[in-house]
């Protein structure tokens, strides 16, 4: 394993930036989890550090060793892309074994490391097999397979389920988990799903735009948000937004509902965040609210509540039936409710 430190990077193409002085430390042994929407810069970055795009300015120090200007076969990183790039008229063995043949590696050192990847990721069953008699989630583990092999110091994942249906993103992100503990390797996985993020993540980079919002556990960046952006990038639904105002009493009002703060904020304009578990229906909750659609989710329900012209969704536990139009008393938790300032989304 090695860690990875980016000092003031930043990249720069077709005259446009990406990525702006962005300084980050990976530890060694991190899972770390680049997270955010499509064109903020994460996939650039993690580029970057493979050595297929050039820095601007800046310094990818890999180990310990400056590798800002070495060609990717020096950096000591095994890569999985978003597509398999498998080599269609090869089985599997050759396909996990090619980069090694290669690189001059000898034989019986890549039967033992072909020999173990297969045996980690399930695939010695099918060692025989080329891509096209392979399922999509098992060509996902030969391109994996592939990237172990080298026993590399450092692997980058660029969004590597993205591809494959939801029941198979389950079985490999849960797989991509387990092989983390036992190989114990420094790992940086770049996502757009957030429970890609929130699952896997030792930290999670929240970026936006080709800067850093926040960098955190995943209980960090969820439960106390830096800013208004990161706060309703994650959760599913997203967190509910009140526009309001904080007084001398440390009273939360707004238009359709006000709450006693817990603690200490700044007097004036206030945006409210209050995450849906956290609105609890309750027949003697202070507010009220009116049902406008239910979504039934297996095993909770999320309600989309009319409280005085402010929308908020609730996810409910329990058998409890609700209907459109129904009138319902319900409460919020302050002890988890975050607030922001309105004109640059920071947390107050």
């Amino acid at each position: 394993m090695a860690n990875v430190h980016l000092r003031k990077l930043s990249i720069t193409l077709g005259g446009k930036p990406i990525i702006r002085e962005l300084d980050l430390q990976v530890e060694p042994g991190e899972f770390l989890v680049l997270l955010g929407p499509s064109g903020c810069g994460k996939s650039t970055l993690l580029h970057s550090i493979a050595g297929l795009i050039d820095a601007t300015a800046g310094s990818i120090e890999i180990g310990g060793q400056d590798m800002t200007l070495a060609d990717p076969s020096e950096r000591g990183i095994g890569m999985v892309f978003q597509s398999y790039a498998l080599y269609p008229t090869m089985t599997v063995k050759d396909n996990m074994s090619f980069g090694l043949k290669m690189a001059g590696t000898p034989k019986a050192e890549i039967a033992r490391r072909v020999e173990r990847a297969a045996e980690m990721l399930q695939l010695d069953a099918l060692l025989s097999r080329k891509p096209a008699q392979l399922s999509g989630g098992q060509r996902q583990r030969v391109a994996i397979g592939r990237a172990l092999v080298r026993e590399a110091g450092v692997f980058l994942f660029d969004e590597p389920l993205s591809n494959l249906d939801a029941k198979l993103r389950a079985e490999l992100r849960r797989e991509l988990k387990l092989l983390h503990a036992r190989l114990g390797s420094t790992m940086i996985y770049v996502t757009h799903d957030q429970v890609e993020a929130m699952t896997l993540a030792s930290r999670i980079v929240v970026m936006q735009g080709g800067v850093v919002q926040q960098i955190g556990t995943p209980a960090e960046v969820y439960e106390r948000p830096a800013n208004r952006f990161v706060a309703g990038f994650l959760g599913s639904p997203a967190m509910n937004f009140i526009e309001g105002e904080v007084d001398l009493h440390n009273r939360f009002s707004s238009r359709s509902l006000a709450l006693a703060l817990q603690e200490p904020m700044p007097t004036g304009a206030a945006t409210l965040g209050v995450r849906p578990e956290h609105v609890h229906i309750d027949v003697d909750g202070p507010l009220k609210g009116t049902v406008t659609l239910v979504e039934p989710m297996g095993n909770h329900q999320v309600l989309w509540l009319d409280c005085g012209g402010q929308v908020l969704s609730a996810i409910v536990h329990g058998p409890a039936v609700f209907t459109a139009g129904q009138a319902l008393r319900f409460g919020i938790d302050a002890a988890r409710v975050s607030l922001f300032d309105p004109a640059d989304g920071r947390r107050l």
